[in-house]
């Protein structure tokens, strides 16, 4: 059952000459409803200066529009951050490209209702209540200076500074829950007893907002009265981000062979086998079009935290669209009976098997292939997803040498990769970052260091710190230069590894389109020789330890000296 929710909202100019309030809310259907929520905003443009109803209304539509062109793999807090700052930056320009709208600026209360959660996002002083068995609960705090005569005045607002900040308020939604959005104008003239008596009153959400409008001129506001209303009818039995629970209620297959078949795929080959997957090669019977079918290993068909794992890989494949990793494959409504994803099928070799045939990188083919990589990466990136696995088993060049990234198995959305499966220190060991060994969060730049480690062990079939066995705790002294096995890798380019695989996290690249942009430019922007650490910076306690101790030794044999004497 998805979620459902009733609505109601009201707006009245008032005793104002001109209504400066603005309100909307989009109910999406099906998989939208599912990945983005219910979406409404409500927003009160600053009075006493010009444009105050367009900063307003721009602002919520902006929101309502562009929210839901955010990737489905944001979370909603980062999703109406981003959308709001780039509305906040269009209010900015307007007001200083226009001298009749000099000074515009907006309030803005956001709700999103998605899955069985609620995130506010909130500036200025329009609020949001939350109506629950009778209590009434502010959600939101007032951003208005806290002096006598100048409670309206706002601190916060959209218009006001060029960087915003807003607050949010995230929590988990009942049925039968009311959130309630409200301008100053609704708000302050009725205060929470008359609110909570109102509610008891009115059942209905457009009752609701219609009479707390009503109410608020009644009893004499001088602004514009606006309201918002949401009532949840009925709440979806799983997450926001569960698009699979069916997939997950279907059983696992059985180790297949080639000529079997499954839901009209004929399997062809066992592609590749791992500890919880298996891949295969089969012929679709409905199109004749090869394509790459993923199951998950028949001995983990009982465990639950593995066909979690499995049905997050799916919702991550379905969204990244790139032609630097292998599209997801839509099936028909009801085909798919077992658990199982279908991905496009490339002919070709993935680096580690290159390697193993004797393959010798050249220096133009590991340029052309870190481009291809990198700019896979910064698609990936920008979903704020983290692949946490980057290595030449994942790296695949097709026949016509264009170059993907395989395997989203252990991916993770960034906000939330310390709780994705096999967090935090998932992947290969001779690939992992420093900082994760100390139980460091990965985030886009350990991608990336595992990216010029990569590229390093291809050019020269070595790591830069060496092989890093899984039960080692590896120390990781300065990195050895890739020249030392390649005599022929030029010194940009060794500059540019060196600068990827940096112990110090704030000494790599920070985005893959840096670090892409590195290796596209070459020897046109070499990069400064790297600074190295100091040990003094690297360990300041054992330092200072050791500078002590030597000290003490240094006063003893002087001490021994002048006593010998």
């Amino acid at each position: 059952m998805p979620l459902s929710v009733s609505t109601g909202h009201a707006s009245l100019c008032g005793a104002r000459a001109r209504n400066e309030d603005f309100l909307g809310m989009i109910v999406p259907q099906g998989e939208e409803l599912a990945s983005k929520g219910v979406l409404a905003a409500i927003a009160d443009g600053v009075s006493g200066h010009g444009g105050g109803r367009e900063a307003a209304e721009y602002a919520v539509r902006g929101l309502l529009s562009d929210y839901y062109a955010t990737p489905g793999t944001w979370e909603t807090p980062l999703a109406i951050d981003r959308v709001a700052n780039a509305i906040n930056r269009w209010v900015i320009a307007q007001a200083r490209a226009h001298q009749e709208w000099s000074g515009m600026a907006t309030t803005l209360t956001a709700l999103v209702l998605r899955g069985q959660r609620y995130c506010v996002a909130h500036v200025g002083d329009s609020r949001c209540y939350l109506a629950r068995g009778g209590t009434l609960t502010q959600l939101t705090s007032d951003h208005v200076w806290d002096r006598p005569g100048m409670g309206h005045v706002l601190t916060r607002g959209i218009g006001l500074d060029d960087k915003l900040h807003l607050d949010f308020a995230e929590g988990e939604v009942q049925e039968g829950d009311a959130f309630i959005l409200l301008t100053d104008g609704v708000w302050e003239p009725l205060r929470e007893t008359a609110l909570t008596d109102m509610l008891r009153v009115h059942q209905q959400p457009q009752a609701l907002a219609q009479a707390l409008a009503d109410a608020a001129l009644a009893r004499g506001s001088q602004d514009n009265a606006s309201a918002l209303v949401l009532r949840v009818d009925t709440l979806p039995q799983v997450g926001a981000q569960d698009v699979n629970a069916a997939s997950r209620a279907q059983p696992v297959p059985a180790k297949l062979k080639p000529g079997q078949s499954m839901d009209g795929f004929v399997i062809q080959n066992v592609l590749a086998e791992s500890r919880a997957t298996l891949l295969y090669t089969a012929r679709d019977g409905t199109d004749g079009q090869t394509v790459v079918l993923k199951t998950l290993h028949p001995r983990f068909a009982e465990d639950k935290g593995e066909i979690e794992a499995f049905a997050r890989e799916e919702w991550l494949a379905r969204r990244v669209v790139s032609r630097h990793f292998p599209q997801y494959v839509p099936l028909a409504a009801g085909r798919r009976t077992q658990l199982y994803f279908a991905m496009s099928w490339h002919a070709g070799r993935t680096w580690q098997q290159m390697l193993g045939a004797g393959y010798h990188m050249s220096i133009p083919d590991a340029v052309r292939g870190g481009v291809q990589m990198l700019k896979g990466l910064g698609a990936l990136h920008r979903l704020s997803v983290l692949h946490r696995d980057i290595k030449p088993a994942n790296i695949h060049i097709d026949n016509s040498a264009e170059l993907r990234i395989l395997d989203l198995g252990v991916a993770a959305v960034a906000a939330h990769a310390e709780s994705a499966p096999h967090a935090p220190r998932a992947g290969t060991p001779s690939y992992l970052a420093p900082e994760l060994f100390d139980g460091g969060e990965p985030d886009a730049t350990t991608d990336l260091y595992a990216t010029a480690v990569t590229l390093f062990h291809m050019l020269t079939r070595h790591y830069p710190y060496g092989e890093i066995e899984p039960f080692q705790t590896p120390k990781f002294g300065e990195p050895a230069a890739p020249s030392r096995w390649r005599r022929d890798i030029p010194v940009w380019l060794e500059r540019v590894l060196l600068k990827g695989v940096a112990r110090e996290r704030k000494q790599r690249f920070e985005t893959a389109e840096e670090f892409g942009l590195a290796l596209e430019r070459g020897e046109a922007s070499l990069l400064p020789v790297q600074r190295t650490t100091p040990y003094a910076e690297r360990d300041p306690l054992a330092f200072w330890r050791a500078v002590g101790i030597t000290s003490i030794v240094i006063n003893l044999l002087l001490f021994y000296w002048i006593i010998a004497r």
